[in-house]
């Protein structure tokens, strides 16, 4: 008899064997117990199994709650695969997905009855689902189970307009949550403080993380992201330890002093991805939290949550690169050449490539957006080997250690010359009074753009970067930020930028 894992129902089932009584997940409102969880889940999963054969996507929309993650499980136990809906997403964005999943089943939370008046899809609602235990059902779906099913699909933003939902399998969270506990640390002891949105993979880190170690889950409200103040008592008040958080989510704290108002001094883990971490802002967290363990993490979605990561030694960070660091254990992450060559020397730029059981499924009843990034690897000719290409461009620095660039397509050519808008934004950084930084490229007009965070002025930093870049690296106008947009995931909302300048 094997004990390997093959459902991420068993990491919940273990802790609820554990720690029974222990609260697993908290919002602002509700509180739930691991055995309570269990209860739930499987009672909602019984109004499920009625209603859509195993291996369904069922679409949950709810508030970012107890109920919702609770609902998230259901759909699990019930055999089927969820896709989160973001209740605060326009309405085109969520049809677009249910369409996409060809009119699936609709787990709705109460407070989001509003929002499925016209759906393309039978509705259920959470209280609705709740019934007495089909145990004989439940059993039976899960003796069919095999590691390789999808646990997730996840939509991000589609290069077409159309979101693309990518499938991840249990498998792949398995292995990834089971190294990423181990790696940093996370115990029943933690308390990890959620601020991504369920519909962004992050969310996944802190979710699975939990029921993997009995540890607990503190939902945190969008709203408190507003309010620094508030979200510091919040930090303090719930006990959290851990923080698995967006780079802008960080600096929405350090970048408002907040902690000259309070430091969460329980906190012990800082966790960070999803954009390049300020170094001026993480020298912040690290003066006030100097006993935490600071981890850079990068991977996109397609790869499940992180394929690489960089531990922070402690004390202030004095180089102007931090690195993306090495790959995880069992993930092979490699540079390959515009000639899909093999790049292995130190400071040459290549495309970031992945492979390992942490590749997605693919994208979900999309063949060839599938083919296209999930391609067979052109350095093995003797097997099939998947592997995936990021669109991200790296190098390796004297340490071995990755280095992120940027995206590829971040890459232009103005005024003759190659430019990676990423080292625009690094020069800008270094500079005294900028906290933060993003340059885009107009290129009808053919002319750079910067905006910065910081009471610096326009004509000081267009003379602090002639004295650092290139004449033909010099964006053509400063916008000075009093804080960026943000889009849900919690990263600096480009496309809004752009609307500042597209009338230039």
């Amino acid at each position: 008899m094997t004990n390997k894992i093959i459902n991420v129902l068993e990491f919940l089932e273990n802790s609820a064997q554990q720690f029974p009584d222990k609260v697993a997940f908290a919002d602002e409102t509700e509180q739930i117990t691991y055995s309570e969880l269990v209860r739930k889940a499987r009672r909602m999963a019984s109004g499920i199994v009625c209603r859509v054969q195993p291996r369904s996507p069922v679409a949950v929309l709810g508030q970012k709650s107890v109920q919702t993650v609770a609902a998230f499980f259901a759909c699990v136990y019930a055999g089927c695969f969820y896709v989160p809906l973001n209740p605060l997403h326009p309405q085109e964005r969520r049809n677009s997905i249910l369409s996409q999943l060809s009119s699936p089943l609709i787990l709705v939370q109460q407070s989001c009855r509003e929002l499925v008046k016209d759906a393309d899809g039978k509705v259920l609602f959470y209280e609705d689902a709740d019934r007495e235990e089909n145990d004989a059902a439940l059993e039976k779906i899960r003796a069919g189970h095999i590691d390789t099913d999808p646990l997730y699909v996840m939509f991000t933003s589609g290069s077409t307009g159309i979101p693309k939902g990518i499938a991840v399998s249990h498998r792949s969270v398995i292995d990834f949550i089971e190294e990423f506990t181990e790696l940093f640390g996370i115990d029943s002891l933690d308390v990890i403080g959620n601020q991504a949105p369920f519909d962004f993979d992050v969310s996944v880190k802190d979710i699975y993380s939990t029921v993997k170690t009995g540890a607990t889950m503190q939902i945190i409200p969008k709203k408190m992201f507003s309010f620094p103040v508030v979200l510091i008592d919040y930090l303090i008040a719930r006990k959290v330890t851990t923080l698995i958080w967006a780079v802008s989510a960080l600096c929405i704290l350090s970048g408002l002093r907040a902690f000259t108002y309070k430091v969460p001094t329980l906190v012990r883990k800082v966790l960070f991805s999803g954009e390049a971490m300020p170094i001026k802002q993480l020298n912040v967290w690290k003066t006030y939290l100097p006993e935490a363990m600071f981890v850079n993490l990068y991977g996109p979605t397609e790869i499940t949550c992180n394929c690489t990561y960089y531990i922070l030694e402690k004390g202030q960070y004095c180089k102007d690169v931090l690195p993306i660091g090495k790959p995880f254990r069992n993930e092979r992450v490699f540079l390959l050449d515009d000639e899909n060559r093999l790049i292995e020397n130190t400071d040459t730029a290549g495309e970031i490539c992945v492979a390992g059981t942490a590749l997605s499924l693919g994208y979900y009843n999309d063949v060839s957006a599938t083919e296209r990034a999930f391609i067979r690897n052109p350095l093995q000719s003797a097997f099939s080997e998947t592997i995936y290409k990021t669109g991200d461009l790296a190098y390796y620095d004297k340490n071995g250690d990755l280095c992120f660039i940027g995206r590829r397509d971040f890459q232009i050519k103005h005024m003759g010359h190659r430019i990676e808008l990423g080292e625009i934004e690094s020069a800008l950084l270094k500079m005294p009074g900028i906290a933060r930084a993003v340059c885009l490229y107009d290129k009808t007009a053919d002319k750079l753009y910067s905006f910065y965070q910081g009471d610096a002025e326009p004509p000081a930093v267009a003379k602090f970067l002639r004295d650092n870049l290139p004449a033909y690296m010099i964006p053509h106008k400063f916008i000075g930020k009093d804080k960026f947009p943000l889009n849900e995931n919690g990263k600096i909302d480009r496309n809004k930028l752009r609307e500042e300048y597209k009338n230039d």
